[in-house]
Formats: C-alpha cells, sequence, structure tokens
C-alpha cells in the first residue's frame, strides 16, 4: 500500500491506494482552521484525525506529502514555532513585496529566481515579520513550508538540520534559484536581516526520511 497526503488551504485529505493496481484502499479528511494565519499544530492534528478516518498507516509502505505553498513557518532552534504560519492568501505583507521589488529591481529579482515577489510568496512574508515582529524575528533558526514541516514531523520533528523540501515548493520562496538548484541566501537576508536553516531541496526520486512512530499508525 501507498499513501498521499494533500494538506491543503481547507483540509487535510489522506488516499490509500494499491501500490500494484492504483485501486482505491480507503481515504479520511479533517477541516482546517479558517483564516489566513494558522499554527501548524492544527495541520497536524487534522492529519493525525485524517490518518483515523482512514484506517492508519500500519499497512503502507510509502506515501507521499503535498500542501498548499508560499506559507511562512518558522522555527527556533529547538524546533518550536516561532508564531503561526502566515499562508499564502495573508496579503499583510503586500507592502513589504513592493519594498524588495524597489531595492533589487523586478528584473533582477527575475533573473535571480524566475520570480517577481508578490505578497503570497515566503520572502516578503518574512520581511513583513522583520518590521512588524523583529523580537520574533530574531529567535528563528529555520524557515519552511507547511509541506516540508509536515513531513519533518512525520520523519523527525526534532533536528531543524533534517528539514527537507521539493523544487516546486522552493520555488515559491522568493530565495531559490531554479535555474541554478540553489538557495539565494543574499535575497533571505534582505528580507529577514539574517540567514536561518533552509531545508534540504530533494529530487522527485530522493527519500525524505523514514516515518516516525506518531500515534495514528
Amino acid at each position: 500500500m501507498v499513501a498521499g497526503i494533500d494538506s491543503s488551504t481547507q483540509s487535510c485529505k489522506v488516499v490509500i491506494r494499491d501500490a500494484d493496481t492504483g485501486a482505491l484502499v480507503r481515504s479520511g479528511s479533517a477541516p482546517h482552521p479558517e483564516g489566513t494565519e494558522v499554527h501548524p499544530a492544527a495541520w497536524w492534528d487534522a492529519l493525525c484525525q485524517a490518518v483515523a478516518k482512514a484506517g492508519g498507516l500500519g499497512d503502507v509502505a510509502a506515501l507521499s506529502v503535498a500542501a498548499q505553498q508560499h506559507g511562512m513557518v518558522c522555527l527556533d532552534a529547538d524546533g518550536s514555532v516561532v508564531r503561526p504560519a502566515l499562508l499564502w492568501n495573508d496579503t499583510r505583507s503586500a507592502r513589504a513585496a513592493e519594498e524588495l521589488v524597489a531595492e533589487l529591481g523586478a528584473q533582477e529579482w527575475a533573473e535571480a529566481v524566475g520570480t517577481v515577489p508578490v505578497a503570497s510568496f515566503t520572502v516578503t512574508k518574512l520581511r513583513w515579520l522583520a518590521e512588524h515582529e523583529p523580537e520574533k524575528a530574531a529567535r528563528v533558526a529555520a524557515v519552511c513550508l507547511p509541506h516540508d514541516w509536515l513531513t519533518w514531523r512525520l520523519t523527525d520533528g526534532r533536528d531543524i538540520g533534517t528539514l527537507t523540501t521539493d523544487r516546486s515548493d522552493a520555488s515559491g520562496t522568493g530565495y531559490w534559484s531554479p535555474a541554478t538548484g540553489e538557495y539565494r541566501t543574499d535575497l533571505l537576508e534582505k528580507a529577514l536581516g539574517g540567514k536561518p536553516a533552509l531545508p534540504r531541496v530533494l529530487g522527485p526520486t530522493e527519500r525524505a526520511g523514514v516515518l516516525e512512530p506518531t500515534g495514528f499508525a
């Protein structure tokens, strides 16, 4: 059996299929809180509920996680969440986006990371954090996205050095270059004022880790 997890803006869905035939075996879902600012613990609670409704993961050999993009998840050195995540649809960083574009130039941003910052991108949310909550920005030791955080919780959830992501999610941060396959930490520092740890970017066939015992298998 294989499982797919989709942690979207509104809910978490779990689908378990036969790896040989692709046939649907069972599934489950659970809602997420409303709003544009959500504590990651709510995603974990929804995942646990969805897994339980899907009959557990005890017979699952492998799973893959997909989730909403762009959301800013900030962790401290111990791996604790610094503040509730700002989701892709939180537009309070619109002015920060304008500032970042003005500082570097739209063409330079496009050449650096293939995109020009808008309010949904992680890089603009980090600038907002630095400007409006500097004491929390100073605590940030790692930055990841919703998908990355859930994968981390499933496979480790302790060492921020084991965070992973994929090219798709990384390309929506505003500080990763799809052309070079490398983070632009200079742009990250421009936004946040520091260089926190970032998830290792995996290829499509690379394994993020081994599922830890979590109480819902």
